[in-house]
C-alpha cells in the first residue's frame, strides 16, 4: 500500500495505532503529546506510562493502549530534542520512524498514522522532518504491506511547499511567458527576432529582442552571477568529440537495445526502462503512489494505456529524465504541455531530479490543482 497524507487531527484517526511524539521521562510534554493524552484519557494514560514503562531514551519507542482514542493502540516515539543538528538528532528521528513501523508490523497491524515527529515543540526543522518521514516510510513500504498515514495541516504544508521548490514559480512563469510570446509575436524566424532560449537552460524568457549584431562571450562573469542568484548554473560547452572506441565500448550495446524497443507500447517500454535502471516493479509503483492493480494491468496488457496523470506519476516512480519522460508519454499519445500547470510542475520535478511524490503533491495543492494523495 502507499503512503497517504491526511490534513486532520491525529487523535481522530481510526487506524490500528497512532504514533505520538513522547517525552523521555514519564511526563506529558507540550504539543502532540498533550493532545494525545487529553484525547485518550489524561490520567489513565499517564498512570499506565508511569507504572508499566518509565523513562525511555530518545529514538526508542513503546506501546500503550489507546484508551478513549478511536485507535486501539498508541506507539510512543521518544522524539529527539533538536540541538542544532550535530547531536545525532537525524539518526534518532529516523529511528523513531523505523522502530514505530517495525513495532506495528510485529504486532500484525495493517494501518498506522504518524504526525511529523519532533517538528513541533521539539524544534526539528519541518522541511527536513518531512523528508526523513518520507524516506523512512517509503523504504518500509517497499518491503511491507501496510496503510500508513502522515497527518499534517494544510497551512503548514503550504509553507513547507514554498521551501521545497523555491524556483518552481519562476519555472512556471517562464513557460507561460514563452507560450504568451508565441501567441502574440509568432515564431522568432517569422519576425526576424532572436529565438527564445531553451526552457531547460534555466534562463528567463524575456521580451523579444532584435538579433545581436556582434557576438558576445558564451558565458560572462555577470551572466554566471545572475544565474547563480536565480538558482541555476551554466557550464561552457565542450566541443571535443568523443573517441570512437570509447563510444562503442560504452554505448553501442545500449543504443542497439534502445533501437530494438523503438516500436514498444507504453507498458512495454516502461517495463524495459525499469529493467534497464535495475529497479523492481514494486519499487516503481510504490514510489509513484500508483495502485498495484493498475500496474498489474500495465504489466499484463501491452496495449493498456493509463490516464495521463497516472503515466506522469510512473515517470516519477521510475526516476526517468525529461527526454525519457517525453518518449514514454508519447507512446500513450500524451505530451507535456508548456501551458498546463500540472505538466509544468511534473516537468520541473523530473528535470531537477526530485522524485518525491509527497513534495510534488504539496506543490500541486499550493497551486490550486487536485491532489494525488488522498
Amino acid at each position: 500500500m502507499a503512503l497517504t497524507i491526511i490534513r486532520s487531527d491525529i487523535t481522530l484517526m481510526q487506524t490500528d495505532a497512532i504514533v505520538n511524539t513522547a517525552s523521555a521521562e514519564p511526563a506529558v510534554g507540550p504539543g502532540c503529546d498533550t493532545a494525545v493524552y487529553r484525547a485518550a484519557g489524561y490520567d489513565r494514560l499517564l498512570a499506565y506510562r508511569r507504572e508499566h514503562v518509565g523513562p525511555v531514551p530518545e529514538g526508542e519507542v513503546f506501546l500503550t493502549p489507546g484508551f478513549d482514542l478511536p485507535a486501539p493502540y498508541i506507539i510512543h516515539a521518544v522524539s529527539p530534542l533538536y540541538r542544532g543538528g550535530d547531536a545525532g538528532e537525524e539518526e534518532k528521528l529516523r529511528a523513531c520512524y523505523r522502530k514505530s513501523l517495525a513495532l506495528a508490523d510485529a504486532r500484525g497491524m495493517r494501518s498506522l498514522a504518524f504526525p511529523l515527529i519532533a517538528t513541533g515543540s521539539f524544534g526539528y526543522p519541518k522541511e527536513e522532518g518531512l523528508r526523513i518521514a518520507a524516506d523512512e516510510i517509503n523504504a518500509f513500504l517497499l518491503r511491507h504491506d501496510m496503510q500508513v498515514f502522515l497527518v499534517v495541516f494544510g497551512e503548514e504544508s503550504v509553507k513547507l511547499g514554498r521551501k521545497i521548490a523555491p524556483h518552481l514559480e519562476a519555472y512556471i512563469d517562464r513557460h507561460y511567458e514563452a507560450v504568451k510570446y508565441r501567441e502574440e509575436y509568432g515564431t522568432a524566424r517569422e519576425n526576424g527576432l532572436r529565438p527564445l532560449p531553451a526552457m531547460s537552460a534555466g534562463m528567463p524568457a524575456s521580451a523579444a529582442m532584435p538579433a545581436p549584431k556582434r557576438k558576445k562571450p558564451l558565458f560572462s562573469r555577470k551572466s554566471k552571477e545572475t544565474e547563480a542568484a536565480q538558482g541555476f548554473t551554466a557550464e561552457p560547452l565542450s566541443f571535443e568529440p568523443p573517441a570512437c572506441d570509447s563510444f562503442e565500448e560504452e554505448h553501442e550495446s545500449r543504443l542497439q537495445e534502445r533501437l530494438r524497443h523503438r516500436s514498444d507500447s507504453f507498458s512495454q517500454y516502461l517495463l524495459y526502462l525499469i529493467r534497464e535502471k535495475r529497479m523492481d516493479n514494486a519499487e516503481v509503483y510504490k514510489r509513484a503512489i500508483v495502485d498495484k492493480k493498475v500496474f498489474s494491468k500495465l504489466k499484463n496488457n501491452p496495449d493498456y494505456h493509463p490516464q495521463k496523470i497516472t503515466a506522469l506519476c510512473l515517470c516519477v516512480g521510475a526516476r526517468l529524465n525529461l527526454d525519457e519522460t517525453r518518449d514514454l508519454l508519447a507512446r500513450a499519445g500524451y505530451a507535456l504541455s508548456p501551458s498546463d500547470k500540472t505538466d509544468i510542475i511534473f516537468s520541473y520535478f523530473i528535470e531537477n531530479g526530485i522524485y518525491d511524490m509527497i513534495e510534488l503533491d504539496i506543490q500541486l495543492e499550493e497551486h490550486g490543482l487536485p491532489c494525488l494523495i488522498e
